[in-house]
């Protein structure tokens, strides 16, 4: 059992989500059970899914929750370039969320290799 608090990659799964709940606040109300919840759900995803997979009793399991995370992660990449392309997400946030999310992708990869997963 890992602790996943201590886990870099949890905490900057934490930070994003809080990014992405930050910036969805100025979309408009029309898509709060939309392109908002798909978002923020996604978001939550990544870290609560690192966590829920470090607190198995396997590398296997781990993994298999790692997997999840990372495919949240690719669910709101596309959901940030759609939100980008239709307005709602200017160039310069896109890019800082975009890159953000591209280092944690990187983290959920590198800790999967690490355990050999």
């Amino acid at each position: 059992m890992n602790n996943f608090k201590e886990l870099k990659v949890w905490q900057k799964a934490v930070e994003f989500s809080v990014l992405v709940y930050k910036s969805v606040e100025k979309f408009p109300e029309k898509e709060k059970f939309g392109i908002i919840s798909q978002m923020t759900r996604s978001a939550v995803s990544i870290a609560s899914n690192i966590a829920e997979g470090a607190g198995r009793n396997t590398n296997k399991d781990f993994g298999r929750f790692l997997a999840i995370a990372l495919g949240s992660s690719f669910e709101i990449e596309t959901q940030l370039a759609i939100a980008n392309k239709i307005g709602y997400l200017n160039d310069i946030a896109y890019e800082k969320l975009n890159n953000e999310l591209t280092e944690i992708q990187k983290m959920i990869y590198g800790l999967q290799k690490y355990n050999k997963i």
